[in-house]
């Protein structure tokens, strides 16, 4: 596992890298990646669409050659001083906070002339900017902005209210442990619940759609594989990192103090849950309530079926032997690496959603069958995911199988909605 890039860069190139670098947090690493490629794909369907007519540019107007205001060169002198005070400053403070990304960050530790130093250059480059543009007499212009111009605008929406929706469903989802520690909760890096980030994105571009006259069903269809793919190379982030985001024990195969992975033999499975009593008893209460399934399989590597998740980012289980630092904690007994396979599922959905998105024309169908593939991908891996349950009416399902079935549900009522549509315009 790689916690943050200071520990790839030292495992893969065998060097010891800038202590700056454990601010680049693996998952957030993938994470920035994903929305790249989100954003680079729906770009091209954006360009596609209004190619074929089906989305059409708005005018807007917009006010040239004048001199910079007070306003945007202090805006940018406080985004500089951010920059050089918080995050370049890491590379070069000595401080013991900086060996805990998040402790640091939410100190006030920072580096002041790097703060003032880079605040002036990005107030100065502003100013330079607008000087070299500056005319005589500011005019007034009317542009055409076409709808694949916002997805910069876009993809901020989506990163802003998707953080905040993902954070605000977690805590919903663990509760108990926002009550034991609301500030930490609330603050930390780790904790994310996709669908949660899903519906308040969703509902946050749908805004921005709406404001701009953009069609949102033909936005929705061409974001669609997009946030399939984005999706996938997410959850390879979680995997990487060892976020928490697991299965639940294979009981095939036993861990060994050195956090590999062994077959079980005999009662090495029972064995191994009661020597980690405590550990497992703080996680399910009880040794009855771990979870867990039986999979041997010869055809597969051992780590697809079974992995102990070492050095993990959470530092969640128990301390690995000889290891000195701050990740040195892996699972006592291997479990299915979920992340993992909603990777390999989520990469061939997209391939999917990719190839059918030029056969249909119905405005919101792409879309809804995003809805179900997502819906059924997420619904069936969370049999083999550690969450919380729910008492429904004598069933127990997770805030995952609730969000997936009615993604299920509602993709079907779209398509059906939308084709019944389509053949009255006809």
């Amino acid at each position: 596992m790689y916690p943050n890039l200071y520990y790839a860069v030292k495992d893969l190139f065998g060097i010891e890298p800038w202590r700056g670098l454990r601010f680049f947090n693996s998952f957030g690493f993938f994470v920035a990646i994903s929305f790249i490629l989100a954003a680079v794909t729906l770009s091209w369907e954006l360009r596609r669409k209004s190619g074929l007519g089906l989305l059409h540019y708005e005018e807007e107007k917009l006010t040239v050659g004048r001199p910079a205001t007070g306003a945007e060169l202090l805006t940018n002198f406080l985004l500089g001083f951010l920059l050089g005070y918080k995050f370049i400053g890491a590379f070069t403070s000595s401080s013991p906070l900086a060996a805990n990304p998040s402790d640091y960050i939410f100190s006030l530790e920072g580096s002041w002339p790097l703060g003032i130093g880079v605040g002036l250059l990005f107030a100065g480059l502003k100013w330079w900017e607008k000087n070299k543009q500056k005319l005589a007499k500011p005019e007034e212009r009317t542009i055409r902005i076409w709808p694949q111009d916002r997805v910069g605008d876009l993809l901020i929406y989506a990163a802003i209210f998707g953080f905040l929706g993902a954070k605000i469903f977690h805590n919903l989802e663990n509760w108990n442990d926002l009550v034991k520690d609301p500030i930490g909760s609330l603050l930390s890096f780790s904790g994310l619940t996709f669908y949660g980030g899903l519906i308040c994105a969703a509902a946050a571009i749908a805004f921005y759609a709406r404001k701009h006259r953009i069609n949102f069903w033909h936005l929705s269809d061409a974001v669609a594989p997009g946030l399939m793919l984005a999706y996938a190379v997410g959850r390879l982030g979680c995997q990487v990192s060892g976020d928490g985001d697991w299965g639940i024990i294979n009981s095939a195969y036993v861990a060994t103090p050195d956090a590999k992975v062994a077959p079980a033999r005999g009662n090495d499975f029972t064995a191994a849950l009661e020597a980690n009593r405590g550990f497992y008893e703080h996680q399910f209460d009880s040794l009855s309530g771990v979870h867990h399934a039986y999979f041997h399989s010869n055809a597969l590597p051992t780590w697809m079926v079974a992995y102990t998740y070492p050095h993990n980012v959470i530092n969640e289980g128990v301390h690995i032997q000889d290891c000195a630092g701050q990740y040195c904690s892996y699972l006592p007994l291997p479990v299915f690496p979920t992340p993992l396979y909603e990777t390999i599922v989520g990469l061939l959905l997209f391939a999917f959603l990719w190839g059918i998105r030029k056969r249909i024309s119905t405005p919101g169908v792409l879309f809804g069958i995003y809805l179900i593939v997502n819906g059924l991908e997420r619904f069936f891996v969370e049999k083999i995911r550690i969450n919380t349950k729910y008492n429904i009416f004598g069933f127990h399902p997770t805030q995952a199988e609730i969000i997936s079935f009615l993604l299920v549900v509602g993709g079907i009522a779209m398509i059906v909605y939308f084709r019944k549509q389509a053949r009255v315009a006809v």
